[in-house]
């Protein structure tokens, strides 16, 4: 009888520990899918971001070209206006005219025009300041190098009756360019002529008959 009760005893503990295994088991594995689950999602976490990252890498490296190229372009016109502004300075140096054959009729006429003003009204500094030097004077036997020289002559001695009277009655608006240059006359010895220096229209001539 003892025996049949510590078998049916040994029985039952097994079956009992059975059991508790079972449990066990089925607690594990759920347990281990859990972590999977958890690593796998923190393994594709950080793919994704990794991903994110290299794309915008990505994307700052392809508009940085954009931004250096866009510099270039708006560096490119800064240039341009220089080298125009360095041109136009240097033909400024250089003068305007490069002979009395490249004045235009305009600007002759301009510039005889004011030679004339100057000598209605006797005004020889406005003369001299219209003269390149040295200047030929008819009436100077040294000639003149200078403003002051010119001036020194004195207007009553410069305007003669007849070089005013000349200078008075000649056309402005029909001068014809020469070697020597352009001549403002009546067509008589006394007149005035004017030429090309240095790029501009300055008197070089006073004569006289």
């Amino acid at each position: 009888m003892k025996k049949i009760t510590a078998f049916f005893m040994a029985l039952t503990m097994c079956a009992y520990l059975a059991a508790c295994g079972s449990t066990n088991e089925e607690t594990t594995v759920p347990q281990t899918e859990t972590e999977t689950q958890q690593s796998t999602d923190v393994q594709t976490e950080t793919e994704t971001q990794q991903g994110a990252v290299e794309e915008s890498t990505a994307e700052e490296s392809q508009s940085q070209p954009t931004k250096e190229t866009q510099s270039a372009e708006e560096t490119q016109p800064e240039a341009s206006e220089g080298t125009t502004q360095a041109a136009s300075e240097e033909e400024s140096a250089q003068g305007g005219y490069e002979d009395n054959f490249a004045v235009d009729s305009a600007a002759a006429a301009e510039f005889a025009e004011q030679i004339k003003e100057a000598v209605a009204a006797q005004d020889l500094e406005a003369l001299a300041d219209l003269a390149a030097y040295p200047l030929y004077v008819g009436i100077a036997e040294d000639g003149v190098s200078s403003r002051e020289d010119l001036i020194a002559l004195g207007a009553e001695a410069v305007f003669t009756s007849g070089l005013s009277a000349s200078i008075e009655a000649a056309d402005t608006q029909n001068l014809t360019p020469s070697m020597a240059g352009f001549v403002l006359s009546d067509g008589s010895g006394n007149n005035i002529i004017f030429s090309v220096v240095d790029g501009e229209l300055a008197v070089q001539g006073i004569n006289y008959e």
